[in-house]
């Protein structure tokens, strides 16, 4: 027997006795990973509430006060913009409501004028009316003096009609001055909630459009896994239950949890969950949140697992404890 004919058999003796122990280790490891009843398992990955830290206006990106991995704690000032433009818009509507308070006043004192005239027309008009009856004055001296009475009451109409407007342009340039404080209060970009800091996205000096990303930050005390499970396990659960969540990176530390929602409607699984053949089955979402998530920081969002379920009452397993 030639020394290639020995190589060969003795490689393929080898293959065989390795699929061989392969076959078995894969055989006992189902038996071994197989559920007990009344616990169901579906895969996922830790994921945290996001929070996008965006502008509201359009402008120039002034200073960012954070990085990322920092801690933030709610109300903290993150990143500013540019705000120049905005002052001076400001100050310009400040000095139309100073002019138009002085618009006022002047068309206040307008009415008091025009009141006063009007008195003295009635008062004319009484007069001249008494002659008329007497034979001392004729129909078009009391003509001329009903005519003076109904201009002086139109005077008057206008001269409020002069107020009203002076008022509502106060009212229009407080207006602006409100919004244009409230855009400048809006250009400090504060933390909504505490949270990390996830992702830088701008730069000062970059202009950003409105609702242009300066920040991405993670709120870590929410975290949670969207489970995809059959109607036949979902059915049987509800908001509340105890769940255990079981992470590739720490497999010897189950995370207690609790479902806090279970879809209402079947879709179909999302193809970053399972396999070709799993993604055609019909299933129902189950959200299962940490409860506990400050007591093991190494659980980061993103980090591929399990989550565990109980459609049964029954103790969780050893390895779920």
């Amino acid at each position: 027997m030639s020394t290639n004919h020995r190589t060969s058999r003795f490689f393929a003796l080898a293959l065989m006795t390795v699929l061989l122990a392969a076959g078995g280790f894969g055989y006992w490891k189902s038996r071994h990973d197989r559920l007990p009843e009344g616990l169901s398992m579906g895969n996922g990955r830790l994921e945290a509430t996001e929070v996008q830290i965006a502008s509201k206006t359009p402008g120039r990106l002034a200073e960012v006060q954070v990085d990322e991995g920092d801690n933030v704690i709610k109300g903290q000032v993150l990143a500013r913009m540019d705000t120049r433009t905005l002052e001076a818009q400001r100050n310009q509507a400040e000095a139309e409501v100073v002019r138009a308070r002085q618009n006022l006043a002047a068309t206040e004192a307008n009415v008091q004028l025009r009141q006063s005239e009007q008195l003295l027309a009635h008062q004319e008009l009484k007069r001249t009316q008494e002659l008329f009856k007497r034979g001392y004055a004729s129909g078009q001296v009391l003509d001329q003096q009903q005519a003076s009475v109904d201009t002086a009451n139109a005077a008057v109409n206008a001269a409020r009609a002069q107020v009203s407007a002076a008022n509502a342009a106060i009212g229009a340039t407080l207006a602006q001055v409100a919004q244009l404080t409230s855009e400048i209060d809006d250009s400090t970009l504060r933390a909504p909630l505490d949270g990390v800091i996830q992702l830088r996205l701008a730069e000062p000096g970059e202009v950003l459009g409105a609702g242009g990303r300066v920040l991405l930050m993670i709120d870590p005390n929410d975290q949670y896994m969207n489970l995809y499970l059959p109607a036949s396990v979902a059915g049987k659960l509800a908001v509340g239950d105890e769940a255990r969540l079981l992470l590739d990176a720490l497999p010897e530390r189950p995370l207690p949890a609790k479902i806090s929602f279970v879809a209402a409607k079947s879709q179909f699984t999302p193809k970053e969950v399972e396999t070709r053949d799993e993604r055609q089955k019909l299933v129902f979402r189950v959200k299962v949140r940490l409860t506990r998530p400050g007591e093991v920081p190494q659980a980061k969002p993103g980090m591929p697992g399990a989550g565990y379920v109980r459609t049964a009452p029954i103790d969780w397993p050893a390895n779920l404890q």
